[in-house]
């Protein structure tokens, strides 16, 4: 079975465990080119172990992963970042003593390859600002670039963990729980930001907010214990019996 050329990413029988546990269970993934597509379930469907799965920070016990046709199972982290293949986090990864241009710059010094750029003169440097304030301009980060990470909300914080990723100019986003400990308001400036950033890459998603899910998301995988429940639009999942009641209808978990 070879990819479709509209499939950017496809992962089949995908498959970990731990100890007795099988995390995921003989996962079919098939993510299209330039869609936002969320994984959602229960706390403990699989949804992390997914995004670690997929981004090599665990090895996968069977199964394979391709990415534009090409088979990336045994790649290493960092070859799969030079594909193309970034991923946020949980928990906002911004360095706070740094301020808002540094972080940028600094994940722009990563995509030059300049692994000694601490021994670069700062002219050298500061040839990569006018790129990093276009990407914080971009997110919406108004504020002035020498201002310090740490000072930020943390909604905004977030908003410059995009800026760093984007800076790495991946072709594939994955987002890990992009909206959690966001209020109302950063919600919606974030949720503006990912559609804006969607319209030149592709962009999977791990999200327990169903209004974010609903208004963005062009296909949702719904996992349950490691496996997929079902697969579809919003309007197809929100029929869907099994997933109303292990997910949608119990709660977000």
């Amino acid at each position: 079975m070879t990819t479709q050329p509209d499939i950017v990413l496809e992962t089949r029988d995908l498959t970990k465990a731990f100890g007795g546990f099988t995390a995921v269970d003989k996962v079919n993934l098939r993510i299209r080119r330039g869609a936002v597509h969320a994984l959602i379930g229960p706390n403990g469907a699989g949804k992390t172990t997914c995004f670690h799965l997929l981004t090599k920070f665990i090895a996968a016990d069977s199964g394979q992963i391709l990415f534009n046709g090409r088979n990336i199972t045994a790649a290493r982290p960092h070859q799969v970042a030079n594909l193309g293949i970034v991923r946020s986090f949980q928990i906002s990864a911004i360095f706070p003593h740094l301020t808002i241009r540094e972080n940028v710059r600094l994940a722009l010094q990563r995509k030059q390859g300049w692994d000694y750029a601490i021994l670069k003169p700062e002219a050298a440097l500061a040839t990569l600002d006018d790129r990093a304030d276009e990407l914080l301009a971009a997110v919406g980060l108004t504020e002035d670039p020498s201002t310090i990470g740490a000072s930020l909300s943390y909604g905004r914080k977030r908003a410059l963990e995009i800026a760093t990723t984007l800076a790495l100019e991946p072709s594939l986003l994955l987002l890990d729980e992009p909206m959690a400990g966001l209020g109302r308001e950063d919600i919606a400036r974030i949720a503006e930001l990912i559609r804006t950033v969607s319209r030149d890459r592709t962009i999977i998603m791990v999200e327990h907010n169903i209004k974010v899910i609903a208004d963005l998301c062009d296909t949702i995988t719904v996992l349950r214990r490691g496996r997929v429940l079902a697969e579809g639009d919003y309007a197809t999942i929100s029929q869907n019996p099994e997933v109303v009641d292990a997910y949608l209808g119990g709660g977000h978990g």
